[in-house]
């Protein structure tokens, strides 16, 4: 056997065993599809698959409405136009921007120093609540508003 497969194969066993690492995988790969998403389609063309239900229904935009072209005006360095598109818009590409980073360097950490793991999980659970909260509370309010 080769020292790649023998790499390889510790490195699944290593995994299957340790699902705070799945998890941050898993998360980082959702990011990363919602990155390419927005630079796949273009705020030009208004080629955009998924459409805001909400303003379908009610004929009036909601607090996420623009959030796709927001994102691609982001992606392309156009800042000025993405925050007329969402005014929230770069405080949730920040979020997911900074999400990934850390599911990167909390991974590496989480590896690197196991006497520290359960501190560490205990740090990404609070930071990451405390940053979704600062980031989403547009739409958190938004959404207790209709009730």
């Amino acid at each position: 056997m080769t020292l790649l497969k023998l790499k390889n194969r510790n490195l699944q066993a290593k995994l299957k065993n340790e699902p705070y690492l799945v998890v941050n995988i898993v998360l980082a790969g959702v990011i990363l599809l919602i990155m390419a998403y927005s630079g796949i389609f273009s705020p030009v063309k208004d080629n955009y698959p998924v459409v805001c239900i909400h303003e379908k229904i009610t004929g009036q935009p909601c607090v996420s409405c623009g959030l796709s072209h927001s994102f691609s005006l982001i992606l392309r360095g156009r800042i000025d136009e993405a925050y007329q598109w969402n005014r929230y818009g770069m405080r949730i590409f920040l979020f997911f921007a900074g999400q990934f980073l850390l599911r990167i360097i909390f991974s590496l950490l989480y590896a690197r120093y196991p006497s520290t793991r359960k501190q560490l999980i205990l740090f990404d659970i609070v930071g990451s609540s405390v940053i979704f909260l600062i980031a989403f509370i547009p739409f958190i309010v938004s959404i207790i508003k209709w009730f």
